[in-house]
């Protein structure tokens, strides 16, 4: 489908690249990355793709500043709206432009819908008149219902959306890795891919999002995100980068993980889940494959303190997730142990 904005070779704005010092502790006079640093911790991808159910996207080519809700280059009163949004029905916003930055013009809207597998979309001359928006039906509407009511005129976007943060004022590793491997994709899917704003997990950059299916990968480079993203449109995962399924907790994103590597199982829709119980300790989790459950335990701890991001002033602890045991129940509700006592592997979230 074609795009408001068209890609524009011109060179970056200055302040865009955060340099900053090395964390207390580290190399003194070294410029700190959090990508880096996870990779030297041997941090998991798995179970940390951000949960979000639905997204409003809207195309601005910036430069953007380092939080979107506080970017002046929106309307305060789109600011305002998106904050609500996010509030009050859990809509995400974003914002995305084509790999090196669009021309002003026209912009494109896309509200998606992860849940249901769809995505809508308009261009607006102005993009205050997205502050008019009514997203209330985003949530469960199928996809022939209104789901956006105002003033402009929606229409299905058919086209998978390749969404590759690159927003290097909320932290460096977005662009210092995203840049190149948004170009890299773009020089093979003009249409689909798309540069975006902070989508969660700084430190696991260069982070692809894939819409409306909701798939995350993490650690992508200019020539493994090719990679990826051919088998991802073909319809495989990469358990190597996947991050997880944005509609699920972490937990199940934990478990379902857990299957697909037992199995070997990489079909992109092959693997449901459902959280059964919670603890202080934890959670089961029922996974399906094939018409066969599979019910798992994870253990739910904490990873030591860390720099998480570029620039976090302190270290944090980030949820780590551990499958204790995995078992198979029959068509008769019987149960037999495939696998116990899964070695910890700091299974990790991104809390941020």
């Amino acid at each position: 489908m074609p795009a408001a904005g068209t890609p524009a070779d011109r060179p970056r704005g200055p302040g865009l690249a955060v340099d900053v010092e090395a964390f207390p502790g580290g190399e003194p006079g070294r410029r700190f990355r959090c990508s880096v640093a996870s990779e030297g911790r041997g941090e998991p991808l798995t179970a940390t793709a951000s949960t979000v159910r639905n997204f409003l996207l809207v195309e601005e080519p910036g430069p953007w500043g380092p939080a979107l809700l506080t970017c002046h280059r929106l309307p305060e009163r789109l600011r305002g709206r998106m904050a609500e949004w996010n509030r009050l029905l859990g809509i995400r916003p974003m914002l995305i432009r084509r790999p090196g930055r669009g021309a002003p013009g026209p912009r494109r809207v896309v509200v998606v819908n992860v849940v249901r597998g769809w995505a809508r979309s308009a261009v607006v001359d102005d993009v205050d008149v997205v502050a008019d928006l009514d997203l209330s039906g985003l949530l469960s509407g199928p996809m022939d219902a209104p789901t956006a009511t105002g003033p402009v005129a929606w229409e299905p976007w058919d086209d998978p959306l390749l969404l590759v943060c690159t927003h290097g004022r909320h932290d460096a590793c977005c662009a210092e890795r995203g840049r190149p491997l948004a170009a890299a994709l773009a020089s093979r899917w003009p249409e689909l891919v798309w540069e975006c704003s902070h989508m969660g997990g700084d430190r696991f950059a260069a982070n692809l999002l894939c819409l409306p299916d909701g798939n995350a990968y993490g650690r992508l480079d200019a020539e493994t995100g090719p990679e990826v993203v051919a088998g991802h449109l073909a319809g495989r995962v990469s358990l190597e980068h996947h991050r997880g399924r944005t509609t699920v907790p972490w937990v199940a994103q934990a478990a379902e993980a857990e299957v697909r590597r037992r199995l070997d199982e990489t079909r992109l829709g092959a693997v449901t889940s459902r959280v059964l119980t919670r603890d202080a300790a934890g959670a089961d989790v029922a996974v399906g494959v094939d018409g066969a459950v599979h019910r798992v335990r994870v253990d739910v701890t904490h990873t030591p303190p860390a720099q998480l991001t570029c620039t976090a002033a302190r270290p944090a602890r980030a949820p780590a997730y551990a499958v204790r045991s995995l078992s198979e129940q029959d068509g008769s509700g019987a149960s037999s142990e495939i696998q116990h006592g899964i070695a910890p592997e700091g299974l990790r979230n991104d809390p941020h």
